[in-house]
């Protein structure tokens, strides 16, 4: 099949965690023998973002790791939506798009749908991947989706959001993963930084400022553990507080080297956002997968994995408060068998069932559903999915 996905960015990364879940997805679909066009705006903010700050080498550096993808850079007016659906049996567009792009496509399906050309058919499914539904509900009154063929959630709690409102047989819980080409256990690096701890984390608006806090520059400042940060966005306040902790803050890390990291490093940490810690229980956000996968230990500040994706105390430790956390962490650094325990059961537990390749399996079902059963859906827009 021919799958033209429209995402803000394949080429960056840069405080834009949705690229990881892109990259790995890609891949698998192309090793499968389909054929997968990636598009993105020239004007997106994640890319300018590493441009200014990187130059064009961080750019190559992905291209080096990731070959066989290629992204489509396009304006409103250098992009043809009629010739891309002519080329596509599958668009996928990201909630992360403007209003012309996911209504155009919309309107573009209702039109070849009751027009002349309406054996011109594509499937066209609205990826949903942020907590904006909840945090900003008008961001989504901008698009109207009544002429999708589905909608991809990455949460349960969002798939019954839209349920409630009419998609009741067209919208699937479609969780990130870890895509293991990348993202595997590696040996030690000498010529990288080795330290006790390892957070891999943007900043996030003040979403977890005081989790941030309470469950990361405390128990680290406590147990005088060697730690490194990375991540982007960062306050100056932030950063000299980081400093006058002890943690040793080293920027941008480009994603695909994050396991390199990771092995270098004894535990990591999982602080959620609030808004998926208190109002999206289930969805822990693609950091998490990645770490177990790379069979690091990884303690989590609270969060309600109410889908089962992992098991607590088997997979990884869940601390209630900064107390609980110094007790895990230190546990996992002290007991080198129980570390050992945690980083086996969370990497089989990713193989078995959260990989790339488990989400594209997933994806080609929905599909085949969708060809074979060509529901039609009900009219509704992303402002009445939300009332």
């Amino acid at each position: 099949m021919k799958f033209s996905l429209f995402y803000h960015s394949l080429e960056s990364d840069w405080n834009h965690g949705n690229a990881h879940f892109l990259r790995g997805i890609a891949s698998e679909l192309l090793e499968r023998g389909h054929q997968v066009q990636i598009y993105e705006s020239a004007d997106g903010w994640s890319r300018e973002n590493l441009l200014h700050d990187h130059g064009a080498a961080a750019i190559e550096a992905f291209y080096a790791v990731y070959p066989s993808l290629k992204s489509q850079i396009y304006t409103q007016e250098s992009l043809d939506l009629e010739q891309v659906a002519a080329d596509s049996d599958v668009v996928i567009v990201h909630e992360w798009n403007e209003p012309w792009l996911v209504n155009g496509f919309g309107e573009l399906r209702n039109r070849l749908q009751q027009g002349a050309n309406s054996d011109q058919k594509f499937c066209l499914l609205f990826h949903d991947t942020h907590h904006r539904v909840v945090s900003d509900p008008r961001w989504l009154h901008r698009f109207r989706l009544d002429y999708y063929d589905g909608i991809l959630a990455f949460g349960e709690v969002l798939t019954r959001l839209y349920q409630e409102h009419g998609w009741s047989d067209a919208v699937w819980t479609w969780h990130e993963a870890a895509d293991t080409r990348v993202f595997y256990p590696r040996e030690p690096n000498p010529d990288l930084p080795f330290g006790d701890l390892v957070w891999v984390g943007n900043w996030g608006d003040d979403e977890r400022a005081a989790e941030l806090n309470e469950f990361l520059i405390k128990p680290v400042r406590a147990l005088e553990l060697h730690t490194h940060v990375y991540g982007v966005r960062y306050p100056r306040e932030i950063l000299q507080k980081f400093a006058l902790k002890g943690l040793h803050y080293c920027g941008w890390l480009p994603n695909f080297r994050a396991p390199e990291i990771f092995a270098n490093h004894r535990v990591t940490v999982h602080v959620p956002r609030r808004y998926y810690a208190e109002s999206l229980p289930g969805i822990p956000t693609i950091r998490p997968f990645e770490a177990m996968a790379c069979g690091i230990p990884l303690v989590s500040a609270p969060w309600d994995d109410v889908e089962g994706l992992f098991t607590i105390g088997q997979d990884y430790l869940v601390a209630e408060d900064n107390q609980q956390m110094q007790r895990h962490l230190a546990t996992i650094l002290l007991d080198t068998d129980f570390a050992q325990y945690l980083s086996d059961n969370a990497l089989k537990t990713i193989r078995q069932r959260h990989t790339c390749g488990h989400r594209v399996d997933q994806l080609l079902e929905i599909l085949e559903d969708l060809h074979v059963l060509q529901v039609r859906r009900p009219v509704i827009s992303a402002a009445a999915a939300i009332a």
